[in-house]
């Protein structure tokens, strides 16, 4: 029994983000560059009508509208990633972290069941790695 806690401990599903902004697929690629700006992130995930993931959409997707500034650019299916890596909500932690050392990528969405309903970035996995550390130090502290 403590075994399964320890693993449940450690799934995605208990850091990930489930407050989600995303675009789809439609979605015009200055309007997509706005939401990141205007929300302080570096990546939205696609979705259709269904919440089912299509695609990911960063700010190095879109560095070379830089030298192509055009009133219509395009959409976001014209710069998204669609070979994206992505995690169950009951992946390990572990298995997330080593991704994120072997890629370049800042997050991955977390999927159940086919459907997108989170999304996990590194600074997630380094702010779990501070609360499990501060767990032996005293109680009266907390994470900023």
């Amino acid at each position: 029994m403590i075994y399964e806690r320890e693993i449940a401990m450690f799934e995605a599903k208990i850091i990930m983000e489930t407050r989600l902004i995303t675009v789809n697929r439609h979605t015009p690629i200055y309007e997509a560059i706005k939401t990141m700006v205007e929300n302080n992130i570096t990546g939205l995930p696609v979705i259709d009508d269904n919440m089912t993931l299509k695609g990911i959409i960063t700010e190095k997707d879109v560095l070379s509208l830089l030298y192509n500034i055009e009133d219509n650019a395009g959409k976001v299916e014209d710069f998204m990633t669609k070979d994206i890596v992505t995690f169950d909500q009951q992946d390990s932690l572990i298995d997330i972290a080593e991704s994120f050392i072997k890629n370049h990528f800042r997050r991955v969405p977390i999927v159940a069941r086919g459907k997108l309903v989170g999304i996990v970035s590194r600074k997630d996995i380094i702010k779990y790695i501070l609360k499990l550390r501060r767990k032996d130090k005293s109680p009266t502290e907390s994470i900023p």
